[in-house]
């Protein structure tokens, strides 16, 4: 299995340093990375260039304009820039830990999409991971969010025993989330008329259960440290709730604005050249 890491990004350069040197050290490294940039400056472009000249593994860097936040349609560019069998989505402010790769690898099954789980750091530990992100927090850390240093516990074979019992009690969130390439094109990816932020994620995988494909978690293992950031604005979420409620209630499957159009796009640039 060739697995593409998908990472996204805008406009935080320190946190995402602090994610590409997690990256770098995986000690079972992804097939490809794409890095999906929503048109960030001068300073994300330089922390790309050097992670590219260091990583041994093939990168490449999608770009779109800042027009609002369009995450739905960055994951969709960073996809149609892969051609891996197996696609793991993760933010551009989520530290990894060093077998994350390699636990999503060990869990993927066919038939299945796998969400992981991410702990939360306040802003201080945050400001300490970013100046050191080798030295990963311990369970017994300041500046993690409460119960959820649970997650810090890794086990491969609890994480084999738990992964349909956690799915009740671990929300859907695509900031560590594992997805079978030929699953997210049946369902053509991420709804793409979800702008502003939520809850296009849940959409998504509302339409991939309502294909057949079943859902499984990923607890004791795909570790994840999501930093601290200001939230977003929830301006645009009542129209998105409805969008993901229509998806729910009318069995959706393949969504309109969605991957193929990347794919269309690609191809037709291919032709140009």
């Amino acid at each position: 299995m060739r697995l593409a890491l998908v990472i996204t990004t805008h406009e935080r350069p320190d946190a995402l340093a602090a994610v590409l040197d997690s990256v770098l050290r995986q000690r079972v490294a992804p097939g490809e990375i794409v890095i999906a940039d929503d048109g960030s400056g001068a300073a994300t472009q330089a922390i790309t260039a050097a992670f590219i000249s260091r990583c041994a593994v093939p990168v490449r860097q999608v770009v779109q304009p800042h027009e609002g936040f369009r995450v739905a349609r960055l994951r969709n560019l960073g996809v149609a820039a892969t051609s891996s069998d197996y696609l793991v989505f993760i933010d551009g402010d989520m530290l990894l830990h060093p077998l994350f790769i390699a636990d999503h690898q060990r869990l993927a099954r066919p038939g299945f999409y796998t969400q992981g789980v991410r702990v939360h750091t306040d802003a201080g530990l945050t400001e300490q991971l970013i100046a050191a992100p080798g030295a990963l927090p311990s369970f017994w850390s300041a500046g993690l969010g409460g119960l959820r240093r649970l997650y810090l516990l890794r086990s491969p074979r609890l994480a084999s025993m738990t992964r349909t019992l956690a799915n009740g009690v671990i929300a859907i969130k695509s900031c560590n989330l594992g997805i079978w390439r030929d699953d997210f094109v049946r369902v053509n990816g991420f709804n793409e008329a979800f702008e502003g932020w939520g809850p296009e994620d849940k959409e998504l995988c509302a339409r991939l259960d309502n294909a057949g494909v079943r859902r499984q978690t990923l607890m004791f293992g795909g570790i994840a440290l999501h930093l601290h950031h200001a939230p977003s604005s929830r301006a645009a979420l009542p129209a998105n709730l409805a969008r993901l409620a229509e998806a729910r209630s009318t069995r959706l499957v393949r969504c309109n604005r969605g991957v193929d159009g990347h794919f269309r796009s690609r191809a037709g640039d291919a032709q140009k050249e």
